[in-house]
């Protein structure tokens, strides 16, 4: 006769009272999910532009830290010449970088364009900061209203 204090007995019995999941809780589970996706699905979804202004935003704000970065390591910031580049290859032009990062300072080894297809336009010095960084927004030109208005370090928070 095998004795209650057994390993066995009690894995036996731990493996009898072991629940899962029921049906109905996973059916409940997959509801909740369904009605937020189709709150939230419609609220991101109606507004692309939003996002890519958003998205804008936030590409700019992790170029100005890989800026930032490059200063740090090489005393000065990328000129215009050099421009965002410099921040993927070492520059060969103007003022050489004393101790580049090798690697570079943005990830994936390339400078991401805006949410649009097209280059950020970066001066340095800059007439608002050290450096300016502006996205032309959805035109691709210069100013703009609306969803065409462009997005620039020094406005962004």
């Amino acid at each position: 006769m095998r004795n209650k204090n057994s390993p066995f007995m009690m894995l036996s019995h731990q493996i009898r009272t072991a629940q899962g999941f029921t049906l109905i809780e996973l059916l409940v589970v997959l509801v909740i999910i369904g009605i937020l996706a189709g709150y939230v699905g419609p609220k991101i979804m109606g507004h692309p532009e939003e996002a890519k202004r958003t998205m804008a935003a936030v590409q700019i704000t992790s170029l100005e830290t890989a800026i930032e970065s490059y200063k740090l390591d090489n005393g000065v910031y990328p000129s215009t010449e050099q421009g965002l580049q410099a921040l993927v290859e070492a520059p060969t032009t103007g003022r050489l970088p004393a101790k580049w990062r090798t690697g570079g300072y943005v990830a994936k080894g390339k400078v991401p364009k805006d949410p649009w297809g097209n280059d950020y336009i970066y001066l340095s010095p800059g007439t608002h900061s050290d450096f300016d960084i502006t996205s032309y927004g959805g035109d691709g030109q210069a100013g703009g209203e609306g969803d065409d208005m462009d997005i620039n370090n020094w406005a962004t928070e």
